[in-house]
């Protein structure tokens, strides 16, 4: 059946209302043509035709990696195929079973590259593709690639090599709009940005400008530990705590003792520290965490000594409390890391600097330290990125993998406690998990 009140003149759609419209609905072109437009601003193509009598929609990509040129050229071939007997949904159906991230790399650049005449600009198309995307993606199937890989991706670079990271986000969408087009996956691009990643990344222009935490070069670890101890009061017991594990301030900030389990109980307060804590436990509930899911934190001995040693207020749930019983605020603990470097400065040193930027290392800026020694001491990575609770693997693999690695972590939380600490005796056995 034709479709009644809806067809245009064919080639009706210009680049620049491709470009700037923002209006949801189905506006269409020819030979079936249409650019889909959802509410939250994603665009993609679609063509209705009938293959073998049969009415169905293909699916050609989104634009800008798509324009508006191969959209139509590609509905032509599409008609074409059709009417001579052809199926080209078929066809891709079939040649979406089988293809891994790796090689839809290779067949994607073997054509993409010819487009550059600058062999830079080719070096680096493959060169980020290779060493960021393929250790994380490279054995998936671009069908089965989800929002949450992508993130994997970058991640761990989008705040310390942002530009990259935004050159690489573009080039995945690309990629991943070209295994649509070819019938090597269906739905939406999970690495397109507007309505999508720009919900859960700050923007590049923000974090470009200096708006990533300062985090604390490794070599100065001790000698920041050790500054650390020698403070007194609520605020600097917190910033140990969040230090030791690897928390966001907002975690522990707002932490409650009903969400503390010491496991086994001391009763008089005579046991030694190292028999509190075989499985004391913290529960974040999901409420409280930012990807909104329930996170559990490993505590190790010296944890649970600075929480047996903190005081309780009457009325008030909070195990870091503000002077009046409230929630302790952000500025009380960031103000203890700024202390700390006035102190430095005083002394006649540099102070407690980023590597990169040469900015004052602050409280978040710690979990980047912590990761980096991680990776250094070659933890395992889903283990650390679950430390830092951060999401591991896609929806599938998320929901086969039901174990958060309890136990594991709690040693490889005891092993940065001793590095911390500068306690080269334990420091020797930070491999053993790897």
């Amino acid at each position: 059946m034709p479709d009644v009140g809806v067809r245009k003149p064919q080639n009706s759609l210009t680049a620049r209302f491709v470009e700037t419209v923002t209006e949801p609905g189905k506006h269409f072109d020819g030979h079936g043509l249409f650019l889909r437009v959802r509410a939250n601003g994603g665009k993609q193509w679609v063509q209705r035709i009938t293959i073998r009598g049969k009415r169905s929609e293909l699916g050609l990509g989104s634009p800008p990696a798509v324009s508006l040129a191969m959209a139509r050229k590609m509905a032509l071939e599409n008609r074409g195929k059709a009417m001579l007997g052809g199926d080209p949904l078929a066809e891709r159906r079939q040649a979406a079973a089988v293809l891994t991230f790796d090689a839809a790399v290779e067949t994607y650049l073997a054509v993409k590259l010819d487009e550059f005449r600058n062999e830079k600009h080719r070096k680096q198309w493959r060169s980020t593709l290779t060493t960021y995307a393929s250790p994380v993606l490279g054995p998936k199937r671009v069908s089965e690639i989800s929002v949450q890989d992508v993130l994997r991706v970058l991640e761990p670079i989008w705040q310390t090599k942002t530009e990259t990271a935004k050159r690489l986000r573009g080039r995945i969408e690309n990629l991943l709009s070209w295994a649509a087009v070819a019938g090597h996956r269906k739905g939406d691009n999970p690495a397109r940005w507007k309505g999508n990643l720009s919900e859960i990344l700050p923007k590049p222009s923000k974090v470009g400008k200096g708006d990533n935490h300062p985090a604390l070069a490794l070599g100065d670890v001790a000698g920041w530990w050790a500054a650390l101890e020698g403070r007194d009061g609520i605020a600097a017991k917190a910033l140990q705590f969040l230090t030791l594990t690897a928390a966001r301030s907002g975690e522990v900030r707002g932490m409650t003792w009903d969400e503390i389990d010491f496991g086994e109980k001391d009763t008089n307060g005579t046991a030694p520290v190292a028999t509190l804590a075989t499985s004391a436990t913290w529960t974040i509930p999901a409420s409280r965490m930012k990807g909104g899911r329930e996170h559990r934190v490993a505590l190790t001995p010296e944890v649970v000594a600075i929480l047996k040693s903190l005081p309780r207020m009457d009325g008030s749930p909070f195990v870091f409390f503000a002077p009046r019983g409230g929630m302790l605020s952000d500025m009380s603990i960031s103000a203890v890391m700024r202390r700390m470097q006035e102190s430095e400065i005083k002394a006649g040193r540099a102070g407690f600097l980023d590597p990169r930027s040469k900015r004052p290392a602050v409280p978040h800026g710690l979990r980047s330290t912590f990761r980096q020694w991680a990776a250094e001491r070659g933890y395992q990575r889903d283990m650390a990125e679950i430390a830092l609770a951060h999401f591991i693997g896609s929806d599938v693999e998320r929901a086969y993998q039901r174990s958060d690695m309890l136990e594991r972590r709690r040693a490889m939380m005891a092993d940065w406690g001793a590095f911390l600490r500068n306690d080269s005796f334990l420091a020797v056995n930070t491999m053993r998990l790897a």
